[in-house]
């Protein structure tokens, strides 16, 4: 192999090894700005830029500001209008830019970085746009990814903005998704809700958010975590109201201390108080021992009463002392202990009509509803579930030791389209189910239960004869391998283990557009970068 072979393999070996650290650093469950500027990090280290970062527009102001930056040099705050210097046009045209050499282009604006005269003068500087791909109307652009590098021939600029434009297309979902949490934490400012920057990489491992409505109850955990307040978590039965207690807890300066747990619903009304304030020995039939309360026990830590709309009323008056006086009495006692706890709690019932009823206490509900957090039902979420459903499929695939890799598209089809009266719990056991009856790598709609089921995707309809059950089933296996394939027929064929002339055959019998199943990425022209 000559050199210029061998310096082709090397810049091409490492393209592949910063989009793979990049991937990783991106990944669905990294914190969201931390990872971004992990991918500057990596951008600058790797390809040997000077410096490397993100504009992002802002639509309250409409200019794009730096949102995120990785140089060696200090970046003083600077803002675009679109159309205003390269970033600008770049942003206003959604077309890259390739700048040979700083000092020699007109539009170009040394903003925000204070570059020295001879960095303007050996360096060029290369900005591509990050656009968000829509199906229904016109791509959106949402702001622009640059860097500065070495002055160099232009062919090698040219493939350096190659190779920016693909790691743009990557990061599009995650700047579309800053954009929406910076306006949001501009909007809290506003009202005087401060919340740092450091609350947009709260980093909750267990909680999987990707729709809007997640996010903003992940904004709303980051901003009552930090404090003593008293947090109210509403909502359906099976949403993981019990999670994101946890969450507040674990995000709180308590997190080191106990967080003891409580279903109030689980307990009769005359145990409850027992169970809350504890008890001295003699103090009822049954009190052969003195035990501590649950409050007492969550001392210096935080105490989570799920249900609490099932309290008694005399109960509740008792919570509402422990809270007010922070202090509790057991049952027996003359003496009252002194407790500091966080109370956390929960309930899906509607309180305010308890209240109408007389069934809960006015002055006990202004107490703990001092924070509402609610959560959405998973029906009005559904960019939520194909994540969730991944990520049971991948812990229940490591508990049962199985070698399940993904879901077929007829089955995401089924879990997106179904309305979860069960919420995040019945999508929870609808995957473990699957995982232990799948002999396969993929789960397939056949592998859902029976509620999830049409009659058309589990060709059970009476109308539909033997041959029609089979097409739908050699239907499915088509549509999985070309989405796999990427809409290559050929590899789609080898995947199935057929012939390219029956893929072909069938694709046009059943009418499937193997460009559909082509990702963005495939449809642009695309060449090795010579970095």
């Amino acid at each position: 192999m000559d050199n210029s072979n061998q310096s082709i393999t090397d810049k091409f070996a490492l393209c592949m090894r910063t989009l793979r650290q990049i991937l990783a650093e991106i990944g669905p469950k990294s914190p969201l700005q931390s990872g971004l500027k992990g991918l500057l990090r990596i951008l600058t280290e790797n390809l040997g830029y000077r410096r490397a970062f993100l504009a992002i527009y802002d639509q309250e102001s409409s200019t794009l500001k730096i949102g995120l930056t990785h140089s060696l040099s200090k970046t003083v705050e600077a803002s675009y209008t679109p159309g205003q210097g390269i970033v600008g046009q770049v942003f206003e045209s959604g077309r890259a830019i390739v700048v040979p050499r700083m000092k020699d282009h007109p539009e170009f604006l040394n903003k925000a970085f204070g570059r020295p005269p001879e960095e303007l003068s050996s360096m060029a500087f290369i900005s591509v746009p990050v656009v968000n791909p829509s199906p229904f109307q016109e791509d959106e652009v949402l702001g622009t990814l640059s860097i500065d590098v070495a002055a160099q021939p232009l062919d090698i600029l040219e493939s350096h903005l190659q190779f920016l434009e693909v790691v743009a297309g990557l990061i599009a979902n995650k700047v579309a998704r800053l954009q929406e949490e910076l306006a949001l934490q501009r909007q809290l400012l506003s009202q005087g809700l401060g919340v740092g920057a450091e609350s947009l990489d709260l980093q909750l491992p267990n909680i999987v958010a990707t729709s809007k409505s997640m996010r903003m109850v992940l904004q709303q955990v980051a901003q009552v975590a930090p404090s003593k307040a008293t947090a109210l978590i509403r909502g359906e039965s099976g949403t993981g109201k019990e999670l994101l207690a946890e969450a507040i807890h674990a995000a709180s300066p308590r997190a080191g201390k106990p967080l003891v747990k409580l279903n109030c619903a689980a307990l009769p009304s005359e145990l409850i108080e027992s169970e809350l304030f504890g008890h001295e020995k003699g103090a009822f039939t049954g009190a052969i021992a003195s035990k501590r309360g649950l409050f007492e026990q969550a001392d210096l830590g935080s105490l989570f009463l799920d249900e609490i709309g099932e309290l008694s009323l005399e109960a509740q008056a008792k919570v509402l002392r422990a809270i007010q006086e922070k202090e509790v009495q057991p049952i027996g006692s003359e003496k009252t202990v002194k407790v500091d706890v966080r109370l956390i709690c929960a309930t899906h019932q509607p309180l305010e009509d308890l209240i109408l009823q007389s069934k809960f206490r006015e002055d006990l509900y202004y107490r703990i509803n001092v924070f509402p957090v609610f959560l959405p039902p998973l029906r009005e979420r559904r960019e939520d579930v194909l994540p969730l459903a991944e990520h049971f499929l991948l812990s229940f695939a490591k508990e049962y030791a199985k070698r399940i890799r993904r879901i077929s598209t007829p089955a995401i089809d089924l879990l997106t389209q179904y309305h979860w009266p069960g919420n995040v719990r019945e999508l929870r056991n609808c995957v473990e189910r699957a995982v232990l009856i799948c002999d396969d790598e993929v789960v397939r709609s056949y592998h859902l239960p029976p509620t999830l089921q049409t009659a058309e995707s589990s060709a059970t309809d009476v109308s539909l004869s033997f041959g029609e059950a089979v097409a739908n089933f050699e239907r499915e296996l088509l549509v999985d391998a070309l989405k796999k394939a990427n809409g290559n027929m050929l590899q789609a064929a080898r995947e199935l283990r057929v012939s390219y002339r029956i893929v072909n055959y069938k694709v046009k019998k059943y009418r499937i557009d193997p460009k559909k199943f082509v990702t963005s990425g495939r449809r642009r022209r695309t060449g090795q970068p010579n970095v």
